[in-house]
């Protein structure tokens, strides 16, 4: 473990949910964008997926900033095994709402915290799975007119009204299903050496 309390904390996402998330913990960071291609590799799990994109925009703003403790993240929406990633329009969205009324959906919500001048890199995944309403139509044009949630995966804005498509939520990291998981971020921040109490504000 490295004993690195000093080290500038970046969150390696431009999402405001992640930032308004960071932010309950008291830390001074800075956001930077990763620019990292989010496409699915061929055949590629959405576990598998979520876990190779929290890890690469970890390392792709770590390869800008060495010195920097960073947090990259990233989520997947695993329907039967099919990715669902954010729908982007609001076709998309109604698709995908539609193909999840009624169905167990697994959010793969991964991070990752990697320090280059350290040689640090963990990542972990916190799976959360959500039991969908048989949504009607209407439920769902209004659902989508009222929050937008387009850039969401799987157009899922649970922490608005959201909440009201959804029978159940199983899940043992509160804020996974929002975008990033606090308590495995706090885990891997403290193995990175970073004081997480020293170092709030």
């Amino acid at each position: 473990m490295h004993s690195t309390p000093q080290r500038k904390l970046i969150l390696g996402s431009t999402s405001v949910y992640r930032r308004e998330l960071l932010e309950r913990l008291r830390l001074p960071f800075t956001v930077s964008a990763p620019h990292v291609d989010e496409t699915p590799q061929p055949g590629e799990a959405p576990a598998a997926l979520a876990r190779r994109l929290a890890l690469a925009k970890a390392v792709a703003v770590a390869e800008q900033h060495p010195d920097c403790i960073v947090i990259g993240s990233d989520q997947v929406a695993d329907l039967n095994g099919q990715p669902l990633g954010k729908p982007g329009t609001h076709e998309r969205a109604v698709a995908q709402l539609r193909a999840m009324r009624g169905q167990t959906v697994i959010f793969q919500t991964a991070v990752a915290v990697v320090c280059k001048a350290s040689g640090f890199a963990q990542e972990d995944l916190a799976p959360v799975r959500v039991q969908f309403r048989d949504l009607s139509d209407a439920e769902i044009e209004s659902y989508l007119r009222a929050e937008t949630p387009y850039d969401c995966a799987g157009s899922a804005k649970s922490e608005g009204l959201g909440i009201s498509l959804l029978d159940a939520i199983d899940n043992d990291d509160p804020t996974a299903l929002v975008g990033l998981p606090l308590i495995r971020t706090c885990r891997m921040l403290r193995n990175a050496g970073l004081n997480l109490w020293e170092s709030a504000v």
